[in-house]
């Protein structure tokens, strides 16, 4: 009997689990579902007989080692940083590994010795990054064949809440880690456009925003995503004049997020003196000058250059930045103090219901006409506990991982899915899924004003 290690029983892992446990019986393998919380686990093992539990503390390099060794394959869903120390047991032992994650460079810096190994380190296989490459790869490829030229390409996911459970001024509910929401943008932007390169520093990430229009859901904004150039090569697109990769907010999100970060509110890098002691008020205003005569609602409109009564001033007030709630966090950064009042404010309800919405956009070159295609999916979870987002990174890597046990995929070293073996079918099955892409007819560049 051939075991499957998973590492990590977070949000992301329900749907995973459960597609690994039902194909257990045919694929004949075991799901070892390892946690810092074993009850956690449990729960998504649910006593079903393929599926077995332990407590492991990742940062426990022996006991990591043993699990590792006693796998056939490992699923890391622990946080990105921890993917390396799993991804050197993996080489150690020749165990193939598959993370949702970015490629880091020192994950990168496995890859010869991966090779040698006869290892694969499948990364990137969740939604964004992810579903994306696939994707995109699937119809770049097929564009080709049809002997078309690519000229341009921009690419843009967001996770969501549905229109239905869209209840707050911020039009934003928490459906990922939050801390990443909290601490986006910070290593800046780069991508090409119209020929150009643009280089972003986070203070502007949150002002070079675009619009864009999905399906029948209206307009939304896209924000950079840190270095889009880096899949140049990756997605064979080293001609185009514009290669773009953004984040999708509701409109009028990234005008009050910059508000926050401007103020020094989403700051990572010290903490804030008896920080447990504050009140959501006083906080905000230790970011401010001091005035004899102005209150904190007034200095911090005219510090960021906002009507105090504009929808902006309007979405800041509602998260209760200026409440006398105490914080009552100890020792924090101001980003994780953001972060426990945005927890409050953007929680999912019981019976909420998010939605993943990524488009591609393809300006192309075919029988000396130009033309431009849009590629929209728009997935909507059940619930807050069986969200999109959580099937939408789980299932890539449950079917990624079928296929590695199955002997389908021969790729080895530090890999994306950007290969046929792999986009191909796993595209296909997340089809029979209901998460599929719509293709539409964009207006021409030359015709669009």
């Amino acid at each position: 009997m051939h075991k499957i290690l998973v590492l990590g029983a977070g949000l992301s892992s329900g749907a995973l689990v459960s597609y690994l446990l039902d194909h257990a019986g045919k694929g004949k393998w075991k799901v070892r579902l390892a946690d810092i919380s074993e009850e956690m686990a449990g729960q998504k093992i649910m006593g079903h007989p393929a599926g077995e539990t332990v407590k492991l503390d990742a940062g426990d390099e022996d006991h990591l080692a043993y699990e590792v060794h006693n796998a056939d394959l490992v699923i890391s869903m622990l946080p990105a940083r921890m993917h390396p120390r799993v991804a050197r047991q993996c080489v150690r032992y020749g165990r193939h590994l598959i993370t949702a994650s970015y490629v880091s460079p020192e994950l990168r810096e496995l890859d010869e010795e991966a090779r040698k190994k006869n290892v694969l380190l499948l990364n990137e296989v969740g939604v964004d990054p992810g579903i994306d490459h696939m994707s995109a790869m699937y119809l770049l490829e097929r564009l080709r064949k049809q002997g078309a030229e690519i000229t341009a390409f921009e690419s843009n996911t967001g996770g969501l809440v549905a229109p239905k459970h869209d209840n707050n001024p911020w039009n934003y509910k928490f459906t990922w880690n939050p801390r990443n929401v909290v601490l986006a943008g910070q290593g800046g932007a780069q991508f090409l456009h119209n020929g150009m390169y643009k280089y972003i520093p986070y203070h502007k990430i949150f002002r070079r925003y675009e619009r864009i229009y999905v399906l029948d859901l209206g307009e939304f904004e896209a924000y950079p995503n840190r270095d889009s150039l880096k899949y140049q090569n990756a997605y064979g697109l080293q001609n185009v004049e514009t290669m773009f990769r953004g984040t999708i907010r509701r409109p009028g999100f990234c005008k009050a997020w910059d508000i926050l970060v401007q103020t020094g509110m989403t700051d990572d890098s010290y903490i804030m003196h008896q920080s447990d002691k504050l009140t959501y008020r006083e906080y905000t205003n230790s970011f401010l000058a001091w005035s004899p005569t102005m209150n904190v609602e007034d200095k911090l409109a005219e510090y960021t250059g906002i009507d105090k009564d504009s929808e902006t001033m309007y979405k800041i007030r509602w998260l209760g930045l200026f409440s006398n709630e105490r914080v009552g966090l100890r020792d924090a950064t101001p980003a994780q103090i953001l972060q426990n009042l945005l927890e409050k404010r953007w929680k999912l309800d019981p019976d909420d219901k998010d939605m993943i919405v990524m488009q591609h956009q393809i300006e192309y070159k075919t029988e000396g006409k130009k033309k431009k295609i849009l590629s929209s999916l728009v997935y909507t979870g059940k619930d807050a506990k069986n969200t999109a987002m959580s099937v939408t990174v789980g299932l890539p890597v449950a079917i990624a991982a079928r296929l590695i046990m199955e002997g389908k995929i021969s790729l080895r070293g530090v890999q994306i899915p950007i290969h046929p073996e792999i986009y191909i079918p796993v595209l296909q099955e997340l089809s029979e899924h209901g998460i599929h892409f719509i293709e539409e007819e964009g207006i021409p560049p030359e015709q669009s004003y």
